[in-house]
């Protein structure tokens, strides 16, 4: 997947395009023909310029920019707990807040993830996660990616997201890769 762009992509909608604005997390359709300018380009979600905003557009709607969904996460049949839990991990390391080129996995959004099996071998998830910010506009989206990235997976029956915001996010909660790459170190 594409990361954080540094050009100047500049497109043309194919067809009417449901999105979400960015930081207020709000719905919006934005029509055929408006020009958007790609910003950000990952864990399958687009973040674009426009004359009226900053946009979030899911890899759903990928092709009114022209660009290819991505393929859906497959497991092996005979795969380990700890495999699956992996695989969990790395569904969460594919939401990246629409400003911030970095997944909430690194960003150290993630407190706690609790993964069960049911008695027919499939899992159960549940997640507490926080925000950098309290306030957050998108703090539902990021709730409903984490929960629609996770539910890909094969064997997945349920999947709970919990907002907490106690302990606050602080940015020492944030991998060191993380941190380098948003310059902090």
């Amino acid at each position: 997947m594409t990361n954080y762009m540094d050009n100047e992509e500049v497109m043309s909608l194919s067809r009417d395009c449901d999105v979400i604005s960015v930081p207020y997390g709000e719905k919006q359709t934005l029509k055929k023909g408006t020009e958007v300018q790609l910003m950000q380009a990952m864990g399958g979600s687009y973040t674009v310029y426009t004359s009226e905003g900053m946009f979030r557009i899911s890899g759903t709607n990928a092709d009114a920019i022209g660009k290819e969904p991505e393929p859906l996460p497959s497991i092996p049949e005979n795969i380990s707990d700890s495999d699956f839990e992996s695989k969990v991990w790395d569904q969460m390391k594919t939401v990246y807040d629409p400003e911030i080129p970095i997944n909430v996995v690194d960003l150290g959004l993630i407190y706690n993830c609790d993964i069960k099996k049911d008695d027919k071998d499939d899992y159960c998830v549940s997640v507490d996660m926080t925000l950098t910010a309290p306030g957050c506009g998108m703090a539902d989206v990021l709730v409903e990616d984490i929960k629609e990235r996770i539910a890909l997976l094969p064997k997945i029956q349920t999947v709970n997201v919990e907002l907490v915001l106690d302990p606050p996010w602080s940015m020492e909660m944030m991998s060191e890769a993380a941190r380098l790459e948003a310059g902090l170190i």
